[in-house]
């Protein structure tokens, strides 16, 4: 296993063979595939100065989506480590997606996001949404920043929080904005 850790990682300070992130990121992606031997192939969507995005696909489809996309994950915070590494005086925002896997999942938080703040909205009381990584919980943040008649924060401890959807008290309430 040290094998693999050199050979991405190499050994000290050096710059990667590949020359640039994009290339970097295509050798190691290539490297896990064939070493954790998987049928899978993968395409450069997007590569700029500062975001490089991926879509894998192939027979072994399944496995990345499977358990919330985990292996996605994996894949992607791989990657950014060994660029971070290699390249540590440039930032890139690396994203390894699965035919559109992750916007669907995005969606679906979001819709029941959704649901949660009209229950909140109705009963004037917080409600909570299950534990989530950050990933999943930044979606549901940020699109719940949008809206002026709730608030939410995460809650707990650890990697997976809960998201608590409290209604603003005051002139934003559902009843106030009924009266318009």
């Amino acid at each position: 296993m040290a094998g693999i850790f050199s050979k991405i990682f190499g050994g000290g300070n050096k710059k990667s063979a590949a020359g640039t992130p994009g290339a970097l990121v295509r050798e190691t992606l290539e490297s896990v595939i064939e070493i954790a031997g998987l049928d899978l192939q993968f395409d450069v969507v997007n590569e700029d100065d500062e975001r490089i995005q991926l879509n894998v696909y192939g027979g072994d489809e399944e496995v990345l989506v499977a358990r919330d996309g985990q292996l996605l994950d994996a894949f992607q915070l791989l990657l950014t480590r060994v660029t971070q590494h290699q390249f540590s005086d440039q930032r890139f925002i690396i994203t390894v997606d699965n035919s559109g896997y992750r916007e669907e999942a995005n969606q679906q938080l979001i819709g029941l996001a959704d649901k949660l703040k009209n229950i909140a909205l109705d009963k004037g009381k917080p409600v909570y949404f299950r534990a989530l990584p950050p990933r999943d919980r930044k979606v549901i943040h940020q699109y719940l920043a949008d809206d002026g008649l709730v608030k939410s924060r995460s809650v707990g401890e650890g990697l997976f929080k809960k998201i608590k959807i409290v209604p603003l008290k005051g002139e934003s309430t559902r009843e106030n904005t009924a009266e318009l």
